[in-house]
């Protein structure tokens, strides 16, 4: 808004005849937190100079002394858990997470995030340090890509697969991590990423056109999460894209930003580019769409990208000099990023402010240590159990060893884009503090140097898998089968099978504990191996909730968010963005797991489940000496919708079963459990029709 504009003097007489505003108290109407956020963004945005506004809109925000305007860091991370600041709880990956399927405990896992983040940044006002990197409260998380294809090195960040599963997941951290939507403070913002259909490849991202892709599968997979965020859980950020979408860089797309987030879905906050995206417009590695930085920076604001990560807005003077973008709409983006700033306090006496009186004692606090390991347990995956070989018994005093690249290994368990915790668990740490003889072989990749060193043992343990150092965001990897993040092949590495054949062969019970973001393939493993386990990065205490499955102290509860295929063989090319073969729900093929896989130690039996009143009832037994925990899982189809998804999940619910027992669960399902593409409308709605709802082996027509 420009001073002294017609707006703006509205503005200021309605302030001055507010009976209840004492402007005696504040010099300026922005400093009086009496007003609504989005009145001070207005009145503030009056009274700067145009190159104090530009300064405002990048991931450092310059501060603006003349009006008391502080620094602000736009870019904090907290993928799972408050990242690159120092220590910090680190729980295990979000596709460990996902595996949970435990919704509340992610809000819960934010939630403790959160509170160690106002710490971190409560302290750094105190010291001084406010300035430097990560040290915000604006924090770009979650991930809710949809983990199309196993070969992306990113998705470890995701959760998962399937569109509602990173929907409720999503929604959760939000929570978690914003804090309560009536308060009157808002504890961080939340920012989804990556806005919109990019999950991968890696190395062709800032040049990737998504051209060609079917609406439905816009709407119904690709757009699904980023729309129950935005109008669910009220998420303040959305992080445009480095790849284009119909020929528009992704942060200069008026479709994306403008027809879909603002005017389709009602969207309120803010706009920020992932980091040098802007530079992708314009230089030569990019998507050559503009000429110039002028050009490409002016074209992403006019487009509603509000805040850049990166050095190209400063740039924005010259494009209002030369015509290419009016200072209004420089205001339109500036009046949300200063909007989001008031509803943080940022600008207030911070004893007002109740999230500044987090203690201290809370960062790295046994409670969030306990929630650390608690999703660390609840996120391992049984993949096989031949035998029942697992649990193994405790009473285990010789020939057990412990081997494999993963096995002594604390910072692989950390992941990407994590903080540092101020203790590891390793899995070898985790299985000797039950069985203290169990021996540790250093690892080798010669397959007779460590098939010797194991001759004594009877049971090996083998913990194998990749590392977040050779899958992740954008990385120079000259490993055989990985590129630049991401990988060609989903197979285990070749000396890795190796040794397994060959352990194996030499009669030795062997137990596989699979450290991965993602799927992994796992044909021959399925002969050379008598159980498996997936254990994802599990943070700092995944060693430890790995030791008790593996000795039976914790029964495992987890299910697979994505599809284990058998080899790439199975997945289409990585770069095409349509659904057709990929992920469960349009994956026509054999895989070696399927999406919800996962055993148990107790045996689960699904009654047949009817549904009336708008809700599925079905009893779960265990048929077993154990108590456990099964996910029942809820997925629908639409009768006759050949081009739909074969079937896609709707509802879950974890439920604790004694041993021997029953539970009669009920899950509710409203009408928008029957939201589907309505051809006619292009758009999501619920449908009236047949539909089929399945649950386990189990299927029901219902009618809507």
């Amino acid at each position: 808004m420009v001073k002294n504009s017609p707006a703006y003097r509205i503005l200021m007489l309605v302030m001055l005849i507010i009976p209840s505003l004492s402007l005696h108290a504040w010099q300026y109407p922005y400093q009086n937190p009496d007003l609504s956020p989005k009145e001070r963004a207005l009145d503030l945005c009056g009274r700067l100079r145009l190159d104090e506004k530009v300064g405002l809109m990048m991931n450092y925000s310059r501060a603006v002394e003349r009006l008391d305007v502080p620094v602000f860091q736009w870019w904090s991370e907290a993928l799972h858990g408050v990242g690159r600041n120092g220590n910090a709880t680190v729980f295990p990956i979000t596709m460990g997470m996902a595996a949970t399927f435990d919704t509340l405990l992610v809000e819960r896992i934010f939630t403790a995030v959160s509170d160690e983040a106002r710490v971190k940044h409560n302290k750094a006002h105190r010291l001084g340090t406010q300035r430097e990197m990560y040290q915000g409260l604006s924090f770009w998380t979650p991930n809710i890509n949809i983990f199309r294809d196993p070969r992306w090195g990113r998705g470890q960040e995701t959760y998962g697969e399937d569109p509602y599963l990173t929907a409720v997941m999503g929604k959760s951290v939000v929570r978690g991590l914003q804090g309560p939507m009536d308060a009157h403070y808002q504890k961080l913002l939340a920012c989804a990423k990556h806005f919109a259909v990019h999950s991968g490849p890696e190395w062709s991202r800032h040049r990737f056109n998504a051209e060609d892709i079917k609406l439905r599968d816009l709407h119904e997979t690709y757009l699904y999460a980023f729309r129950a965020l935005v109008k669910e859980a009220k998420v303040a950020e959305i992080m445009c894209a480095y790849n284009r979408f119909e020929g528009k860089p992704c942060c200069g797309s008026d479709r994306l930003l403008q027809q879909i987030l603002r005017e389709e879905w009602g969207f309120e906050g803010l706009v920020t580019s992932d980091c040098g995206a802007i530079d992708d417009f314009w230089k030569d590695y990019g998507h050559h769409y503009s000429q110039n930085m002028t050009e490409a920076t002016s074209a992403a604001v006019i487009a509603g990208t509000d805040v850049e990560c990166g050095g190209s807005y400063g740039s924005l003077m010259d494009g209002v000099r030369e015509g290419r973008i009016k200072e209004e709409t420089i205001d339109r983006s500036l009046c949300r990023l200063l909007e989001a700033r008031f509803r943080l306090g940022d600008f207030d006496d911070p004893h007002l402010n109740p999230w500044n009186k987090i203690p201290d004692s809370r960062l790295c606090c046994k409670e969030h240590s306990d929630l650390a390991l608690e999703a660390a347990r609840k996120s391992i995956v049984l993949l096989r159990n031949e035998k029942n070989i697992l649990p193994l018994p405790e009473s285990i005093t010789q020939g057990l060893c412990i081997m494999g690249p993963n096995a002594n290994d604390a910072e692989m368990q950390w992941g990407n884009y994590n903080g540092f915790p101020l203790h590891t668990i390793t899995i070898a740490e985790g299985i000797q503090s039950i069985i203290p003889s169990a021996t540790l072989i250093p690892w080798m990749r010669d397959v007779r140097q460590q098939v010797e060193a194991a001759k004594d043992a009877k049971t090996v343990i083998f913990c194998g898998g990749i590392s977040p150092r050779l899958e992740g965001e954008e990385m120079n990897v000259s490993e055989p089968g990985f590129k630049g993040g991401d990988r060609t092949m989903i197979e285990l590495p070749q000396d890795q099978r190796d040794i397994l054949a060959a352990l194996h062969k030499a009669g030795k019970r062997v137990v596989l504990a699979i450290c991965s973001g993602s799927a992994i393939g796992l044909v021959p493993e399925q002969q050379s191996t008598d159980a498996i386990l997936q254990v994802w990065y599990g943070g700092q205490a995944g060693g430890q909730a790995v030791a008790e499955i593996l000795f039976g102290r914790i029964n495992p509860s987890g299910k697979l968010p994505v599809t284990f295929y058998r080899n790439v063989e199975q997945l289409p090319d990585f770069e095409d963005y349509n659904m057709e073969g990929h992920t469960y729900r349009f994956f026509r093929g054999e895989p070696l797991y399927p999406f919800g896989y996962g055993l148990s130690y107790s045996k689960f039996v699904y009654g047949k489940p009817r549904f009336a009143d708008g809700s599925l009832t079905l009893s779960v037994s265990n048929k077993s000496k154990r108590d456990g925990t099964e996910t029942v899982l809820v997925y629908i189809s639409r009768t006759g919708d050949v081009d739909g998804p074969i079937r896609t999940l709707r509802a879950f619910q974890r439920v604790e079963v004694p041993a021997g027992s029953s539970k009669t669960v009920s899950i509710p399902l409203p009408d928008s459990t029957f939201e589907w593409w309505d051809a006619k409308s292009n758009d999501m709605r619920v449908m009236p029709g047949e539909y089929v709802v399945q649950v386990g082996e189990h299927k029901i027509k219902v009618r809507r």
